[in-house]
């Protein structure tokens, strides 16, 4: 017994001739069925979709019809026909019901769903044509807020190719309704992909177009890029739960909906065929592996140019790669990181040169790591934890700084998947072997130049400020003095735009308090603290965030690891800034 499943939608009925269709027999039986079951009411549409519209295949496979009726009685209703000798199902709803689920998912897009595959339209292509742009609409734009909550701050500079929203919208629905595997094969298939691929993308690159008029989205050259409105927007409403309960919505109807055709097609298939399919699929385990990686087609930029979110690069290939290097060149790998950090430093000889890149991996801070870090800084300051939250904010703020000019690492690669990136390699002495030698100076004419650059990086961190950008670890660590004397910022997992720019004063100035002896006093702090805050102000840096930083709020974090009088000079120096002379 064969079985066809048939989707029409009711409200005029003109058959279309733009497109290659089954059997003239079966068709008119279909629709002469669907005449049937509309009764007195009027057909809005009907479309052929499942498998046997991925092949027009005429093997034993279901094949569902989607009928649309206008002002339908019983809003939703199945029916079973065998027709020229194969099993029809109808799934006939209600117009005001299926557009519901076009626009708000109201079944859960268990009908409305149907169109993410191709379809044949067999009466008001015109009408099925627009309710899929609507769908897909849609569906990109909950995509993007997705991609925008997943990564709030590299959201801003994704180049998107448009074939990511047809296949993680396919491959999602895949993972809710294992079944749907076997459509995703079928669509791949070799002599029918290209042409489905074509047919499908039509309503995403329509729906495209009509995103970037509404300014949520941005085309250029051939990627899709997020509007900064629309990242606001989604940061601002957090609209993770109401996507998580579509989510829980898809699962529920797309099952409910999905298991009676299924249930139908398998008795429909002898054992022998059943298992030929399954080999079958083994044989195309290698396509579904790509398919579960749509992330291939979100790119990020680098100094390198565009890498893809699926990169799976790890350090030996990627440094081979870069440095031009047989695999019997030696690759020597150092750990260079903090308690919190996986930082290394990779090594290698090009032409007796020695060459150098970093390497840093972020992984998901334990328990053990984090707790001591919330109690020091509770009330205060909350860090991103999870390593992919942490590598989204590193990737972002690097690459805004450099766009605007700041002396920041290049990043050389980067792999999502292993959670890596590759940094070039910076030159120079770190702000806190400046800081000891004015602390160990005997007086302050022999660091001046110190001062001085102190006082640089005052100013570098108000330009910073300035674009709104907070750096969330101003460590003098991670500030290194090149060799030409300019200012190069390191490690930016904790940064982010609009953040607490009064932490980055504080950190910076009482976290060089651990550098200074108990015995020495407090006269080499005063001079550290007026340079930065000096530097800070002549850029243009705002006072009241200085006066901010001399807050108990902010001194009380860092009463761990400094002594009380050097906080108290500190914070004293802070308070009174609009007295300083700039």
């Amino acid at each position: 017994m064969r079985i066809l499943f048939v989707t029409v939608i009711v409200s005029g009925e003109k058959l279309s001739k733009h497109v290659k269709l089954p059997e003239e027999k079966l068709v008119k039986q279909i629709l002469n069925f669907c005449r049937y079951v509309a009764g007195s009411y009027q057909i809005t549409a009907a479309c052929i979709c499942s498998d046997y519209a991925l092949e027009f295949s005429k093997t034993k496979t279901v094949v569902e019809i989607l009928l649309i009726i206008r002002d339908f009685q019983p809003r939703l209703m199945g029916y079973i026909k065998v027709l020229d000798d194969r099993n029809v199902v109808v799934f006939a709803v209600d117009e005001w019901v299926f557009e519901r689920d076009v626009d708000r998912g109201f079944l859960g897009e268990a009908l409305a769903g149907r169109m993410i595959f191709p379809y044949i339209a067999l009466v008001n292509e015109e009408y099925l044509s627009s309710q899929e742009v609507r769908l897909k609409k849609r569906l990109i734009l909950e995509l993007l807020e997705n991609l925008v909550l997943d990564f709030p701050e590299l959201s801003y500079d994704f180049h998107i190719k448009p074939e990511y929203f047809m296949y993680e919208t396919m491959l999602s629905r895949a993972r809710l309704f294992p079944p749907m595997t076997y459509s995703l094969l079928r669509f791949m298939r070799k002599g029918v992909k290209k042409g489905n691929i074509e047919r499908v993308m039509r309503g995403y690159v329509d729906a495209l177009k009509e995103l970037e008029k509404e300014s949520a989205i941005r085309l250029s050259d051939g990627y899709v890029k997020i509007s900064k409105k629309l990242v606001g927007e989604v940061k601002s409403r957090k609209a993770r739960f109401v996507n998580l309960f579509k989510t829980a919505q898809r699962t529920l109807f797309t099952s409910l909906l999905g298991i009676f055709p299924t249930a139908l097609n398998i008795p429909s298939q002898n054992r022998e065929t059943f298992l030929r399919f399954q080999r079958k699929a083994e044989e195309n385990s290698e396509l579904i592996h790509q398919l579960e990686e749509p992330r291939r087609f979100l790119y990020i930029p680098t100094a390198r140019g565009l890498v893809s979110l699926a990169s799976r690069m790890d350090v030996e290939a990627f440094a081979r790669e870069v440095f031009s290097i047989n695999e019997d060149a030696e690759i020597k790998v150092e750990e260079i990181g903090g308690v919190l950090n996986d930082v290394y430093l990779v090594k290698t000889f090009v032409d007796d040169e020695e060459r150098k890149i970093v390497v840093k991996r972020f992984r998901d801070w334990s328990s053990f790591k984090w707790f001591p870090l919330t109690l020091w800084t509770f009330g205060t300051r909350t860090f991103a934890v999870l390593g992919r939250s942490r590598l989204d904010r590193e990737c972002a703020i690097n690459q805004l700084l450099y766009s605007k000019g700041f002396a920041v690492p290049k990043i050389l690669h980067v792999s999502h998947v292993k959670r890596l990136v590759f940094m070039e390699y910076v030159e120079g002495e770190n702000l806190g072997k400046v800081i000891k030698r004015v602390v160990n100076a005997k007086n302050t004419e022999e660091v001046k130049e110190d001062l001085d650059i102190i006082s640089k990086v005052g100013e570098k961190l108000a330009e910073v400020h300035a674009f709104s950008i907070a750096l969330g670890d101003t460590k003098p660590e991670n500030l290194v003095v090149k060799e030409n004397g300019e200012i190069c910022m390191l490690d930016f997992e904790q940064a982010s735009r609009n953040g607490d720019k009064v932490w980055d004063i504080a950190e910076l100035l009482y976290y060089t308090g651990h550098f200074i002896s108990p015995f020495v006093g407090t006269r080499s702090t005063e001079f550290i603290t007026k340079a930065f805050i000096e530097g800070y102000l002549r850029a243009g840096g705002d006072v009241k965030l200085v006066k901010k930083a001399g807050n108990p709020r902010y001194t009380k974090v860092f009463s761990v690891f400094t002594f009380p009088h050097i906080i108290l000079a500190i914070s004293n120096i802070c308070r009174k800034a609009d007295k300083l002379k700039v």
